[in-house]
């Protein structure tokens, strides 16, 4: 997608980062850590109106970065014996064994059991219980596609799963795919359906608009208390890059 050298507006306190992009219309984003806010805007469009946008978004943008702020934080993870991990929801502390054979891990006696080759590094590690999350996930979706593709009346051609740094999931609604960030297979198995259900309804519906709204109010009503919920989980700790 072609995009222009950015720009930035002033708006008091706040810094906003402005990238003109071939697309038609104006997005806003509130980054974590810290709440850095983007905008992307079509080629064409002029900077002051793209500031009165943004003027007009104040009030959310900076309820957004409060958000960001209180978000409790995971301390840095170095994958060492009794280290607290999570799984849908529930804490396990870490049990790890050195062995020469294939590096695996188990769910055992309450613990989680990582098995890894003599000496290996903590990014292997870190690397193997990512794959290990994203199966967590592969796991559980075909249940939750068999469930709610029949009651939305969608169909959705392939489900990607990785790590997403500002977003819990995505939808392309033109190639009917769909994006889920790993971290989900730590948070309660209700979060990942209610994300599940989110980008589906984005089949339905690109915007969040009122009728996506009143889509997601009708087909899981209780999506409001979901979202809060992961909301306010724990987040990974992690360098972010922009």
């Amino acid at each position: 997608m072609k995009a222009q050298p950015s720009n930035t507006l002033s708006l008091g306190s706040i810094t906003a980062e402005v990238v003109l992009k071939d697309i038609k219309n104006i997005h806003l984003s509130v980054y974590p850590p810290h709440g850095k806010v983007r905008i992307a805007a079509p080629l064409r469009m002029e900077l002051d109106t793209i500031r009165v946008f943004a003027i007009s978004k104040l009030g959310w943008i900076k309820q957004q970065q409060k958000k960001l702020r209180e978000q409790e934080r995971e301390t840095p993870r170095e994958y060492l014996e009794r280290e607290s991990h999570s799984l849908w929801g529930q804490r396990y502390l870490l049990k790890v064994t050195e062995k020469a054979a294939r590096p695996q891990i188990l769910i055992k006696h309450k613990k989680l059991w990582m098995q890894v080759r003599p000496d290996s590094p903590a990014e292997k590690r870190a690397d193997l219980l990512a794959e290990w999350y994203r199966e967590q996930i592969r796991q559980k979706l075909p249940d939750l596609l068999a469930k709610w593709e029949p009651i939305l009346g969608v169909k959705v051609n392939r489900i990607y799963i990785r790590h997403m740094r500002t977003k819990w999931g995505s939808c392309n609604p033109d190639a009917q795919t769909i994006r889920l960030n790993t971290e989900l297979a730590k948070k309660p198995p209700e979060c990942l359906e209610y994300i599940v259900v989110h980008e589906l309804v984005h089949l339905l519906e690109k915007s969040h608009n009122s009728r996506f709204i009143a889509l997601m109010d009708h087909f899981l009503p209780k999506w409001h208390s979901y979202r809060e919920t992961l909301n306010a989980l724990p987040i990974k700790h992690e360098h972010w890059e922009y």
